[in-house]
């Protein structure tokens, strides 16, 4: 279903991504921080979509079936790195460091900092360029929600 998505996304030179596209992309990354811990608790689907509707003013329904097109992509999406990459490249600074800190919500939003999401969170935001100073205001931020 997704395949040539990916296939654009994963180029040597991606295009800048459309806005529905990048929705997308930056959903199904959301998704996989919160299905690293083996856990995709309800806490983390429901922090998903609010942060799905409030950014980019979504109704409920709109941001739960966001979240369900983006469950898709995540298990067909390559790894990480690759994944990562293509969005680093596509997507502006401002929106990937926004982007870490929907990520750090997403971690913290079942209460517990499982160290597997806490690894694959610092490998992302390194991934997607934004430096280790933005990644901690951004968790600090995200834990004030």
């Amino acid at each position: 279903m997704f395949r040539d998505f990916i296939s654009r996304l994963t180029q040597p030179q991606p295009a800048p991504l459309a806005d529905e596209d990048a929705r997308l992309a930056l959903t199904a990354l959301l998704v996989r921080i919160a299905r690293s811990d083996n856990d995709y608790a309800d806490a983390e689907k429901a922090r998903i979509d609010r942060i799905t509707a409030r950014r980019y003013g979504l109704s409920p329904f709109e941001a739960t079936a966001l979240r369900a097109r983006a469950e898709e992509l995540e298990a067909e999406a390559p790894d990480t790195v690759r994944f990562t990459r293509a969005i680093k490249d596509a997507v502006p600074y401002e929106d990937r460091r926004a982007v870490v800190e929907a990520l750090w919500s997403v971690v913290l939003a079942d209460g517990e900092r499982a160290k597997e999401e806490d690894s694959l969170l610092r490998l992302v935001a390194s991934l997607l360029g934004v430096n280790d100073r933005d990644s901690a205001l951004a968790r600090q931020k995200a834990a004030r929600e």
